[in-house]
């Protein structure tokens, strides 16, 4: 990386939801920022750990068991196989995933969509 990365930038760069945007890579990792709001599907990863970091909002990532409630700051690893669903109940939320490169990002089961640059 040649310059810093602004987050705030990046997120002003897109409004849709569900919809990661690569802003770094690192030992073989992407760095996404993604927009959040309402349900997503359950899914499972089955070969990696799923890293959620709430920038702004408040993010329920609800397990079969319970539920975790992260605010802005707060961070959380789904552990690989562990089935998930990420939910913003209370309007939009702004994280951070960081995933091993070419990770499918929405989990085995669930709608394939693009990882594209911020």
């Amino acid at each position: 990386m040649s310059e810093a990365v602004n987050l705030a930038e990046k997120f002003a760069t897109f409004s849709d939801h569900w919809a990661p945007r690569l802003v770094a890579s690192y030992n073989g990792n992407d760095v996404r920022v993604v927009k959040v709001e309402g349900e997503f599907v359950w899914h499972t990863h089955d070969d990696t750990d799923d890293f959620f970091l709430v920038i702004d909002g408040v993010l329920d990532i609800e397990l079969r068991d319970r539920t975790v409630t992260l605010g802005p700051g707060e961070l959380y690893v789904v552990p690989r196989g562990v089935e998930h669903r990420p939910v913003a109940r209370h309007g939009e939320v702004r994280m951070i995933n960081i995933e091993p490169g070419g990770t499918h990002n929405l989990g085995e089961g669930s709608p394939q969509r693009p990882v594209v640059a911020a």
